[in-house]
């Protein structure tokens, strides 16, 4: 067997959100913003016992090795691997960080392909370039954490944006080929690049960039604009002192040549200073008595201070720029959240938010107005003026009180529309209707109302536009899954609106698709609307994804509104490849689009070939390629991958994506060391648990977080979580709460009984699921009994936690990255779960690996970002449950990253992880002596014995 030792696969368990890789396959991105977001010694603390002798002065650490250094600095074999007389049961220590062998860092430094944006009229490619992965110097600039905003305040912009390097336009020729790439230049060497947005002719391109000089005194943006023709760069701005301020919104093009830009104001000062002595208390109240439940939010506003500072570093001043030179301020300086130019290019939406603020909940629920302006910069009308919303009920699908979801018809020059809710926001009310679609003229007459557009029992979720005889009406419900679109006439009052679709939205074999759009002139994008010859009818096109019991076959359906019968246009390859509908070209046309002149870009991609990109044109429908990107690691081209079903105990059918190493032979090779990585899902019906999702056709695209290639990797096998009727998931606990709230000495007998159902609803399905995936890899004969160890990132982290606790006979250890483990933290809902801790408290508390830290007897890994500020996840959780593990014995070790976030992001964090994964299975899983079936047999006694 040919074996690469040490290379990793970027799977499903590895896209949760592990780390902010640029990926290696590219992205299209149509006209629009493209918007990219994106040192210090990391600690590791072990239960395992580690030599003092291994300890080594700071300047005998080899000069190779990545990272900071330490004063206590511990050499990269000051691990258990050497026994010795003097060990502690606890050693807190700090690493230089580590490398992965040469066959991973290779692959994980390899360049990224290009991101891709389509020109408006279609004619053109943008080639955005974009490098590896950042150093950790970028992930430890100062950043200010403000109203669930981390910002850095050196840029004025979120911290940690990623960017490109440069820009490459390509003409696409008639033949459907590419022209030869033409450069993007005039702007500084190493400038990072953003927000690169198309202007509405497609003449020329606008983008911010920032170049960081040695002092940092120049890293705030500003805009740039290149003609598309020459690919001559210039600034903007004429002064060189004009910066954006890219906090929320940056700039957008009102017509073909000018452009609203968010500004600093020319007049701030320097930053507000934190006093040194504060002149009182921090004081929060509720002597109204109000009821006030939010979820575990991170990086909030703490006192006045931090709402001077997010005000100094939020207000903007917009500024109107045209390409000739010339600007002007428009409106007073606020706290612009975001602005959109009307279609016709008259009006602007401008939408703010003010005092007072919230130390409860982030930015988003803070007071928010919503105005009318004229393009100049005059004052129209208000349209709301929406107060603090810090009582929006965590019950899933409550929404906030008022006006919401405004924006401009698509199909309109300016007339505006909106949803309103009628149940006061909260999802536990029961009326009818529950929301209603109103529009309006953006300058009203006097005395003219809203108009209602459409009434919906349901939340509603959006609207596609077309024209006034079409328009699509989305509205969902979470609690059933239910899921409907209506079809209505915007223009007709006596057209009665009918419900297109009707279905479960787990129910991925009966998504009928999403319709394409077209470009307008004015470059809204409204539904495409497809005409046959000879055919009086209207189609429209919808794409999907076409999931079957074989996978995910992505399709184009002619669609008769009128009528609902569709015909199947295209389809992917069912074989060999997976392909996708990217977008409408020739779309920038007016009237109808014509069938036989119908032309699509597309992708295709398979098991071994990365993707590429297509032009399909009709009639023929041949398909002539506009890309090739090469292999970006072409040592991994004979990697196999399958997608295996197999099935759980109740019934329940199961998918996995199963790879093997290159050159990997069954009868010669045998069993491999196998890691399972997933992440639980939850569904209300068996049948939709059981649908595959997915195809075994795509590329198996590599990045940081995969395994060793000589492991067997069950990726994302399916964890289905089912409460089926009323209940959710976790519902079963309902009657635990019951017996709680009114106990009685019959009824209090009960209990554990109870507790048993809720086990057999939550933990034995988690356990089911794995077990049979385990199962079914062990009968293939690819994984080795003894040699299977679990992983995930997130919920994933806390599903490894619970199988060690309840299922430590199927595995060996575990890896558990950034997860949650004690839910009494996060009281007011976690995950789908939106009761609180005093209404589910035994729910909180069964599911709580936390507090099964004592049956955890398999070695574990925690990995944790130090500065992570997903809800939930604050790296206090893994601290927490390191202790509680020590505290019992287990062995165990925990690694804090640095500087990172949920996701790991910097080349040193991202490589020392894969060291700490590989050295974990390498030392746990690959040199596991235990015999699985005693342990098995042993572990089963004591499950009929009830522990």
């Amino acid at each position: 067997m040919m074996r690469l030792p040490k290379v990793n696969h970027r799977l499903s368990f590895l896209s949760l959100p592990p780390f902010s890789l640029p990926s290696l396959t590219t992205s299209v991105r149509t006209h629009g913003h493209l918007r990219t977001h994106h040192s210090k010694r990391f600690k590791s603390i072990s239960t395992m016992p580690c030599r003092l002798g291994n300890l080594v002065p700071l300047n005998s650490i080899a000069a190779e090795n990545v990272g900071s250094r330490s004063n206590a600095s511990v050499s990269s074999t000051a691990t258990t691997e050497e026994e010795g007389a003097h060990s502690l049961s606890l050693f807190l220590f700090f690493l230089q960080f580590e490398l992965p062998p040469p066959e991973i860092k290779d692959i994980v430094d390899a360049p990224p392909l290009p991101a891709l944006s389509l020109s408006p009229q279609k004619d053109k490619i943008l080639f955005l370039k974009r490098r590896s992965l950042p150093p950790l110097a970028e992930l430890a600039r100062p950043e200010e954490k403000l109203a669930g905003l981390r910002i850095d305040g050196k840029c004025n912009t979120k911290s940690r944006m990623s960017f490109y390097t440069g820009i490459g336009i390509h003409q696409l020729m008639p033949d459907g080929t590419l022209g030869p790439e033409k450069e993007v230049h005039g702007y500084p060497d190493g400038a990072k690049i953003n927000f690169v947005t198309w202007s509405l002719d497609g003449r020329h391109l606008a983008f911010s960039i920032r170049v960081f000089e040695e002092d940092n005194s120049s890293s705030k943006l500003r805009v740039w604009v290149a003609n598309v023709e020459t690919g001559q760069a210039r600034p903007l701005f004429q002064s060189p002192d004009v910066y954006l301020n890219a906090v929320f919104d940056n700039f957008v093009w009102v017509d073909n040549s000018s452009l609203l830009v968010c500004t600093i104001a020319s007049s701030r000062g320097d930053p507000p200073k934190k006093p040194s002595v504060p002149s009182g208390p921090k004081i929060q109240s509720n002597e109204q008595k109000n009821v006030v439940q939010v979820r575990t939010f991170q990086d909030l506003l703490k006192d006045e201070y931090d709402e001077d500072l997010f005000d100094y570093y939020v207000t903007s001043q917009l500024v109107l720029a045209s390409l000739d030179g010339t600007a002007k301020e428009v409106g007073p300086p606020a706290v612009y959240t975001s602005m959109d130019p009307s279609p016709d290019q008259k009006y602007l939406l401008i939408s703010s938010i003010h005092r007072p603020y919230s130390f409860i909940v982030p930015r988003g629920r803070f007071p928010k107005k919503v105005e009318v302006w004229t393009t100049d910069g005059k004052f129209v009308r208000e349209l709301c003026d929406l107060p603090l919303a810090e009582d929006i009920p965590i019950t899933i699908s409550s929404v906030r009180k008022g006006m919401r979801a405004i924006n401009w018809r698509a199909d309109k020059p300016s007339t505006l529309y909106w949803a309103e809710t009628q149940d006061g926001g909260d999802a536990k009310v029961e009326v009818s209707p529950r929301d209603i679609v109103y529009t309006q003229p953006a300058e009203p007459l006097e005395g003219e109302q809203p108009e209602i557009l459409h009434k919906l029992d349901l939340r509603y979720g959006g609207i596609y536009w077309c024209d006034d005889s079409l328009a699509l009406v989305y509205e969902s419900w979470y609690k059933t899954r239910r899921t409907r679109t209506w079809v209505i006439s915007p223009g007709s009052k006596d057209a009665s609106p009918g419900i297109l679709f009707d279905r479960s939205s787990e129910d991925v074999y009966s998504d009928p698709g999403s319709p394409m759009l077209r470009r307008t002139p004015a470059g809204t994008y409204v539904i495409a609307k497809i005409k046959k010859e000879n055919d009086e009818s209207t189609y429209v096109l919808l794409k999907g994804s076409g999931a079957t019991p074989e996978g995910n076959i992505p399709f184009l359906d002619l669609f008769d509104i009128n009528t609902g019968s569709k015909e199947r246009i295209w389809e992917s390859d069912k074989e060999r490849y997976y392909e996708t509908v990217v977008a409408l070209m020739l779309d920038y046309e007016e009237g109808d689009l014509l069938l036989d002149r119908l032309q699509i870009l597309t992708s295709k991609e398979s098991k071994t070939e990365n993707r590429q990109y297509f032009i399909q044109k009709w009639p023929e429908k041949k398909a002539c390629q506009i890309t090739n990107f090469p292999h970006p690691y072409p040592q991994l081209a004979s990697l196999q991958k399958e997608m295996i079903r197999y099935q759980r105990k109740d019934g329940v059918q199961l998918t996995a994506t199963l790879y093997l190493p290159p050159g990997y032979d069954l009868s010669k090779d045998g069993p491999l060391p196998c890691l399972v990585w997933s992440y639980p899902g939850e569904f209300k019906s068996k049948d939709a648990a059981g649908q595959v999702r997915g195809s075994p056709n795509k590329f198996a695209g590599i990045g940081p977080t995969s395994a060793l290639l000589w492991f067997a990797i069950l990726s994302g096998p399916t964890i289905p979580i089912i409460g089926e009727g009323d209940e959710e998931a976790n519902d079963s606990f309902r009657n635990i709460h019951n017996i709680e709230q009114g106990a009685n000495s019959s009824v209090a007998l009960c209990y554990l009984e109870h507790v048993f159902r809720f086990l057999l609803r939550y933990v034995e399905q988690l356990v089911a699921s794995v077990e049979a995936a385990v199962e079914e890899v062990i009968q293939r004969g690819v994984a080795h009994p003894s040699k299977i160890a679990v992983g995930g990132h997130s919920y994933g982290a806390f599903m490894t936690a619970n199988l060690l606790a309840h299922a430590p006979h199927l595995f060996c250890c575990g890896i558990a990255r950034s997860g949650a483990y004690n839910r009494t933290l996060t009281p007011f809902g976690f995950q789908h779960e939106d009761r609180t801790l005093w209404e589910a408290t035994t729910t909180y508390v069964e599911m709580s690996p936390f507090m099964s830290a004592n049956k955890i007897k398999k070695p574990i890994l925690l990995i944790h970002g130090e500065e992570d500020n997903n809800s939930g996840t604050l790296n206090m959780q893994s601290d927490r449950f390191f202790n509680a593990l020590k505290g019992h014995g287990a062995l165990c070790r925990l690694v804090i990253l640095p500087f990172e976030s949920h996701g790991y992001a910097a080349r040193e964090s991202i490589m020392h992880v894969l060291w700490e994964t590989d050295r974990w299975l390498q030392k746990h899983c690959v040199q596991n002596p235990t015999d699985a079936s005693a342990e098995l047999d042993a572990c089963k006694e004591e499950v009929s014995k009830g522990v």
